[in-house]
């Protein structure tokens, strides 16, 4: 997910471009107060004027600001594809945004439950209260964690490492699994060290995570990188899952590979596999084995 300023007219002209697989137009953080009234109405206006190659999101402020409210009137008459929400902490906050957008659908003409919700974790509070936030409503599709606040709340700093982030990390990803939603990652804001931005990048992914969000597009290829699938991880799990197709037909519960037995967990992981391989057309399913 890439974050582009609200407030920046040729960001929102050309975020398209960069291969993203979504864009976040942003209206909290990187929009001063001054801005506010005039980055919603720019990318309300880029929202019904540009056609992206990819989904789209507007990340608000929060609904408990003096902009929230005024954010998703403007925005929601433009119909983005979800409605990111920053320092989700309570349940109660993802029902009301759900109630405001059902109202917008009504009132635009829009099928219902077509704009989808997300939300970042940014606290203690919200951690805790992560797996209540992703199953307050059918639109939420995704939980995400911003580090910056999250280890300023913890009183603490970022490393190199991420060692401080690395227990809310897992314990996101664990609500984001148990809650069935797709779990992404914190920005690296410094675009220079892309050393440390590659290593960030494989730790998430072996935690669990779907995804992670970036400032600059320059990260975004680093980040497919990391996640496509090698050449040998694809043909593995073809391998498998041609073996669970051929066992299927053979009617038999033992599935085999090289000697080795293949049970369901490992199908799954074969699935994933192919899946991420497809999403960054390293892979067609007609090249099933």
């Amino acid at each position: 997910m890439m974050f582009a300023p609200g407030n920046n007219p040729a960001m929102l002209q050309n975020a398209g471009i960069y291969g993203a697989d979504s864009i976040i137009f942003d209206l909290e953080d990187a929009v001063s107060i001054p801005e506010k009234d005039a980055a919603r109405h720019l990318v309300a206006s880029a929202l019904k004027h540009f056609k992206y190659p990819c989904e789209v999101g507007v990340r608000i402020n929060h609904i408990s600001t003096p902009w929230g409210r005024d954010d998703l009137e403007c925005v929601l008459a433009s119909k983005p594809d979800f409605i990111r929400l920053p320092k989700g902490e309570t349940a109660d906050e993802i029902k009301l945004i759900d109630e405001i957008i059902s109202e917008a659908e009504e009132k635009h003409g829009f099928a219902a439950g077509s704009i989808q919700m997300m939300t970042a974790v940014e606290s203690p509070k919200g951690l805790r209260n992560a797996y209540e936030m992703a199953t307050a409503s059918p639109r939420m599709m995704a939980l995400a964690i911003g580090g910056e606040d999250f280890v300023t709340s913890l009183k603490t700093t970022k490393t190199k490492g991420g060692r401080e982030l690395f227990t809310a990390r897992s314990m996101l990803v664990f609500a984001a699994r148990e809650a069935g939603v797709d779990v992404i990652d914190s920005v690296f804001s410094d675009i220079r060290d892309e050393e440390t931005f590659i290593e960030e990048v494989k730790l998430i992914k072996e935690l669990g995570f779907d995804g992670k969000s970036v400032v600059n597009p320059r990260q975004i290829n680093l980040v497919y990188q990391v996640y496509t699938p090698t050449d040998k991880e694809i043909e593995y799990a073809q391998k498998v899952l041609a073996a669970y197709r051929e066992a299927l037909e053979r009617k038999s519960g033992v599935i085999s590979l090289n000697g080795k037995m293949i049970d369901a967990p490992m199908i799954t992981r074969a699935e994933r596999v192919l899946a991420y391989a497809a999403a960054v057309g390293a892979y067609r399913k007609e090249e099933a084995l």
